[in-house]
């Protein structure tokens, strides 16, 4: 399973939304360098209000670009970077993955799957009504997210639109991806 990175971006201070870069570097057990969610423990502001010990599962948030066509159909504008990801990828099911999955990015980068991006009020103040795009609820009523999923990085190196993303999947019984 594989895909093509279309966008990266980051941003070293606090808002919803990264600008786009030419690249990012990732590094080994902290995130992408320069952004302000990167560190060994939690940065996410309501994270870290809870307890500021806990390990920081969210150090690298990837978005499908294929949900941008999505929401565009219900009448929403969102291109890369705009949901606050730092890479945005074309052609792999993210949320589809289980977690522990390695993601090989480019030459060297090496991220591992840790569950799905937990959507907060804050998109509705990027653009009302956008929560309910990205949150919804299946036929059986069971929660479903789509708003990316984050990981941590394994192995650093640079990333750029138009490296390579291939998924490899991790042995014995596959869990499926929760909030992180």
């Amino acid at each position: 399973m594989s895909g093509t990175v279309t966008a990266v971006s980051s941003n070293g201070e606090y808002s919803f939304t990264k600008p786009n870069r030419d690249g990012i570097t990732l590094l080994a057990g902290l995130g992408v360098e320069g952004d302000v969610h990167a560190g060994v423990t939690v940065k996410h502001r309501s994270r870290v209000a809870q307890d500021p010990t806990q390990p920081n599962l969210r150090q690298v948030h990837l978005i499908h670009e294929e949900l941008f066509a999505e929401v565009g159909a219900e009448g929403f504008t969102v291109v890369p970077g705009d949901l606050g990801e730092n890479i945005t990828t074309r052609g792999i099911d993210l949320l589809g993955l289980p977690v522990g999955t390695l993601l090989r990015i480019g030459d060297d980068a090496v991220l591992e799957v840790t569950g799905l991006r937990n959507p907060c009020l804050q998109i509705d103040n990027f653009q009302k009504g956008l929560l309910k795009q990205v949150v919804g609820r299946d036929e059986a009523g069971n929660t479903v997210r789509k708003a990316g999923i984050m990981s941590i990085v394994k192995e650093g190196g640079t990333v750029r639109p138009g490296d390579t993303v291939t998924a490899e999947l991790p042995t014995g019984p596959h869990r499926p991806l929760d909030r992180v």
